[in-house]
């Protein structure tokens, strides 16, 4: 669950916001919408060069992996999405520093991008259901994106584990004692595919693919997954590139996908749509 158990936005960090305003370029988009955006080291013209050298990169899945490459050692910060119950959505992009989930927004919105405006376009699209900037609206969940966004990644996890796949019946957002991890998000039942670490071998790493979006899946009531990142290919070895908050890390690094495994659950894998199903 995004920026909320994941890393949830709450009034100590609005307060903290207003205090540290003018670090951020704030503007009213079209139709009135107030936006957040801090490039940090990038900038608009910057960000276009990326996305235009990512298109030479090969297909879907190596346009993401040099893409993400170009994020490496990016600080770990928790809590850069405003909005909850109360108080409104504000669209942000925040390239100085992230967590988990918006790492993989923004890979994945600058994958499918030529411009700056497609940028934020395909952000809107691919962190808001229909593209509505609302709290309500917000993929809050990693198993949100293939539902409310199926044109653009599917769940391959079934392809992946094969006969090692299994299942759990999850209702998101419900804690283990009926109260909500979120307050004005409904429960959603959903079941959740997932490979058990245990199963993952040679077999499931050669059914991995650079580009692919990986879920940590958790037992806790009421989540799907507890971390999420990308899987990058390097020879016969996979490795999860996410933006870590493990102390010694605090950035976006790459990790040895069957040593980081190791006492976790199991792995939910999204490939995007055009990369084909194998």
């Amino acid at each position: 669950m995004r920026n909320q158990t994941y890393s949830h936005i709450g009034n100590i960090f609005l307060l903290v916001m207003l205090v540290a305003l003018p670090l951020f370029q704030t503007s009213s988009a079209e139709g009135g919408e107030t936006e957040i955006i801090e490039l940090g080291k990038w900038t608009k013209p910057g960000l276009e060069t990326l996305m235009t050298e990512s298109a030479s990169a090969g297909g879907t899945g190596e346009r993401i992996g040099f893409i993400s490459a170009e994020f490496l050692g990016t600080p770990y910060v928790a809590d850069t999405l405003t909005g909850d119950a109360n108080t409104p959505e504000v669209f942000t992009i925040d390239l100085q520093g992230m967590d988990c989930f918006t790492y993989v927004d923004y890979v994945e919105a600058l994958s499918l991008s030529d411009s700056f405006p497609d940028f934020e376009e395909n952000l809107r699209k691919i962190r808001y259901k229909d593209g509505v900037v609302a709290f309500q609206n917000r993929n809050h969940f990693f198993s949100d994106w293939p539902v409310n966004n199926s044109d653009k990644v599917k769940d391959v996890t079934q392809v992946v584990g094969g006969d090692k796949t299994m299942s759990a019946s999850k209702s998101l957002n419900q804690k283990k004692d009926g109260g909500l991890f979120l307050p004005g998000i409904p429960v959603k039942n959903r079941t959740i595919y997932y490979i058990p670490s245990s199963e993952i071998d040679g077999e499931v790493i050669s059914n991995l693919q650079t580009g692919d979006y990986a879920g940590i899946f958790t037992e806790i009531d009421g989540l799907d997954v507890s971390h999420t990142g990308i899987i990058v290919k390097k020879g016969n070895t996979a490795y999860l590139r996410n933006a870590s908050s493990k102390k010694s890390n605090m950035k976006v690094v790459d990790q040895n996908l069957i040593e980081y495994m190791q006492n976790k659950p199991g792995l939910v894998v999204y490939r995007p749509v055009g990369q084909g199903a194998n």
